[in-house]
């Protein structure tokens, strides 16, 4: 059965984005973005909702009028993203898509990523799409969750807050590591809870 990654980026106070920041606040360095061409997004199938979808479509499209140097490494990762296999979860969404090689599910999410672990064999990952992926968590779908998170706090221009809306979730880390000495790498296996431990142990 193949793997399903959620995958964040997050500041250390749980945003996803940040007005006025660039992409990865501007932080990133040498030995994170050589981990990431080592994770190459082609040996998965990216799996988002439509906002994410319709933001990526603005960045692969208009790299320049998002702010984003077509020279830069951030480039460079939207390209890689823009030649993988993807799949879209919306009702909103109409065919053909903007977005290069990405297949449109109308469907139930839930229920398709199910059939998708069952009867298929590429390994899965998340972009953004934050209400997916809670939804895919609350499923209990999720087998990996991988945080990098940058050193800087966006309490004010933050955006995006991840983990809004999410169940108590225990989170056994599988894996760690420091990019650049400053950036951190946190990779978990999550389990949902019904509640706080000692309320689960008490039942």
């Amino acid at each position: 059965m193949p793997e399903l990654v959620v995958d964040f980026i997050t500041s250390l106070d749980g945003y996803g984005a940040a007005e006025g920041w660039p992409g990865w606040w501007g932080l990133q360095g040498p030995e994170y973005l050589a981990w990431l061409a080592e994770q190459p997004e082609r040996y998965h199938t990216i799996l988002m909702g439509a906002t994410t979808c319709r933001q990526m479509s603005g960045f692969a499209e208009q790299p320049e009028a998002s702010g984003i140097d077509p020279e830069s490494e951030e480039a460079a990762s939207i390209e890689e993203l823009s030649n993988a296999s993807k799949v879209v979860f919306s009702s909103t969404l109409q065919e053909p898509l903007a977005l290069p090689n990405t297949r449109l599910v109308r469907g139930d999410p839930v229920e398709s990523v199910r059939a998708m672990k069952r009867d298929e064999s590429t390994p899965m990952r998340t972009v953004g799409s934050l209400t997916l992926c809670r939804s895919l968590l609350e499923s209990g779908l999720v087998d990996r969750f991988r945080v990098v998170v940058f050193p800087v706090i966006t309490g004010r221009t933050g955006s995006d807050r991840i983990y809004d809306g999410y169940p108590d979730v225990a989170l056994e880390m599988v894996a760690s590591r420091t990019f650049d000495g400053r950036i951190q790498l946190l990779e978990y296996v999550p389990t949902v809870l019904s509640g706080p431990p000692a309320e689960q142990s008490t039942a």
